[in-house]
């Protein structure tokens, strides 16, 4: 190991990636003596020693269209990282899932010596099966959370490493009972949970879909409640939004209420995403939303080549759990989807069953997905210090 105390960079560009990054750091910090953390992250990476250079904020994008109006401020972000790099030389670059951004990071420092490490494969089997030819030069490790990833990347000189899905190490077992009590919630009251994503792009094109879906389904069930997990930087918006909504909506944010809600959730209402896996970890049974730009959602179609984007029904092959995609992200479909669930049981118990089967396919190799993770990027620092 390096004589001097080990500096690891590390980027990452979404709340999700910010989780996915303090895991690893806690992980790193248990391996390696007075290690340093320098890059970009939120505030999940600022907990475990980070100080972000760019607010990750700037950083959280979805959509080929919705990036245009970003493009000036994401390049200035992406040069400044790329000169944070060259002046702070870490032993290692980690960057965290965020494609659009980490990828011309990584072409950036492609001149220089620092190991690069990238952390969730891109889903090339989705969708440009083409981009791990692509991105295959741009790294030294590629860490993927699916089983069936490497193949893809090692086949054009990737060295890649099936770490498992983060979600896996968290803690799922939220306080149902605490949660009612400290929000006056009566011990029957159903609860519907809403969650229109993490990027200030999703919660402006869905929330207003979902304030409809809302209405429409608790039209009938007067004593429904609704609880709203958002993140810190969103809580403005996504409150002032919903004040007017029925089932007087309770917005909480923070891990902690996440998964005290979820513990409480007799159903829910999500946008795509990491939460999908989260949703079925806790139990929840879940109605799968998401839209985009009319172009966006034009190009798309003609790229994508799954069936599905939840990642339960992706490893199942089958809709197991219900989406509504693209020109079906509408408030007539999604509210009669949310009010079966809250109304059937047996569906409930049914989308349990098939969570329960799809985790099985998502179990890390060896112990926890960050634990992997770090045993790579500590292996690196030990591969560069012998060069």
């Amino acid at each position: 190991m390096t004589s001097q105390k080990p500096k690891i960079m590390l980027v990452a560009g979404e709340p999700s990636g910010d989780r996915l990054g303090a895991s690893l750091m806690s992980a790193l910090k248990r391996r390696l003596t007075d290690v340093t953390f320098v890059g970009v992250g939120g505030t999940a990476m600022a907990a475990e020693g980070l100080k972000s250079a760019v607010p990750i904020s700037d950083i959280a994008v979805m959509g080929l269209v919705e990036v245009i109006p970003r493009l000036p401020k994401l390049m200035g972000h992406i040069r400044n990282t790329a000169k944070l790099a060259r002046q702070e030389r870490p032993d290692v670059l980690v960057t965290i899932d965020a494609p659009g951004f980490n990828f011309r990071l990584a072409q950036r420092l492609a001149d220089t010596d620092i190991p690069r490490v990238h952390y969730v494969a891109p889903s090339v089997w989705a969708w440009r099966p083409g981009r791990a030819k692509k991105v295959a030069p741009l790294f030294d490790h590629l860490l993927a959370l699916l089983p069936f990833e490497p193949p893809y990347f090692e086949a054009v000189g990737l060295p890649t490493t099936f770490v498992g899905h983060p979600a896996a190490e968290q803690n799922h077992r939220g306080d149902a009972i605490g949660f009612r009590k400290r929000n006056t919630l009566s011990d029957d009251a159903e609860i519907l949970v809403v969650l229109p994503g993490s990027r200030r792009s999703e919660v402006d094109r869905l929330l207003p879909i979902f304030s409809e879906t809302v209405q429409r389904v608790c039209a009938s069930r007067p004593g429904l409640r609704i609880v709203v997990p958002t993140v810190e930087h969103l809580k403005g918006t996504v409150s002032k939004a919903v004040q007017l909504w029925p089932g007087a909506p309770i917005v909480v944010t923070g891990e902690v209420a996440r998964h005290d809600t979820f513990a409480t959730a007799t159903t829910a209402l999500a946008a795509s995403g990491t939460v999908s896996v989260e949703l079925a970890l806790a139990g929840v049974p879940a109605v799968i939303a998401y839209d985009v730009n009319k172009v966006t959602a034009a190009i798309a179609k003609h790229l994508v080549k799954t069936n599905h984007v939840s990642l339960v029904n992706i490893l199942l092959n089958r809709a197991a759990v219900p989406e509504y995609l693209l020109g079906k992200c509408r408030a007539d479909l999604l509210a009669p989807a949310v009010a079966a669930l809250l109304d059937d049981p047996e569906a409930r118990e049914k989308q349990r069953q098939a969570y329960r089967s799809a985790l099985d396919m998502l179990k890390p190799p060896r112990y926890l997905p960050s634990e992997v993770a770090a045993d790579v990027v500590v292996g690196l620092i030990k591969q560069k210090d012998t060069e």
